[in-house]
């Protein structure tokens, strides 16, 4: 009889993670069809990395600006611009700039698809908890890396279902390393200037410029 019990128990529990990755998913699904139905996105956004044990808790802005396969990050002192092809890393502390070739093909390769939906693949979907932040209705996605050689532990990812855009992303490390990045302000369709995503040689003419095959 207990061994029955136990049984109706697991297959009820089964149910629900599978409606409720079901319902995840969808949620991920709107989020990711928001995004590409914009011609440009300008999020500015608060990081944040803690760990108790070690006793570290820092804090820093940044800025990304992206359109179609180009963006313009800004985050940490470094400026990287990709214009479609490469990729341009600017440390004005070192005066140097990297260049490098983007592979779209490569999967540690960072493009603005990825930023977007990176939680396409990879990892299994719950339903979590909703908060109500200032007024608006977060509702969070836990993501569970399916890989057993990823470091993240656990993935929370804040959506706000009345905008259908990312909120926020809470990274947990198994080391217990939690980072966290906040959007601060998120604008759709801008008027930018022509040479956004464009390196300007020139503005960096005492650069030490390094070309990375």
């Amino acid at each position: 009889m207990k061994n029955l019990v136990r049984i109706v128990v697991v297959l009820i529990s089964m149910v629900a993670f599978s409606q409720n990755s079901d319902k995840a998913k969808k949620l991920l699904d709107e989020v990711t069809a928001n995004a590409k139905s914009q011609k440009n996105i300008d999020i500015e956004f608060k990081y944040t990395l803690q760990n108790t044990k070690e006793k570290i808790n820092q804090e820093s802005k940044g800025r990304v600006i992206m359109e179609g396969n180009k963006y313009h990050l800004s985050f940490m002192g470094i400026t990287k611009i990709f214009d479609g092809k490469q990729t341009y890393t600017i440390s004005p502390e070192d005066e140097e700039v990297t260049i490098s070739k983007t592979d779209d093909n490569d999967p540690n390769a960072i493009t603005p698809n990825k930023i977007l939906n990176f939680f396409q693949s990879g990892y299994k979907y719950q339903w979590d908890i909703e908060q109500n932040i200032k007024g608006r209705i977060i509702q969070y996605i836990k993501l569970i890396p399916i890989s057993s050689k990823d470091t993240r532990k656990e993935i929370l990812l804040g959506i706000d279902t009345r905008t259908k855009q990312i909120y926020n992303l809470i990274e947990v490390d198994k080391n217990n390393t939690r980072t966290t990045l906040t959007v601060v302000s998120f604008k759709t369709n801008q008027v930018l200037p022509k040479n956004q995503f464009t390196f300007e040689k020139e503005k960096y003419a005492n650069y030490y410029i390094n070309k990375v095959d």
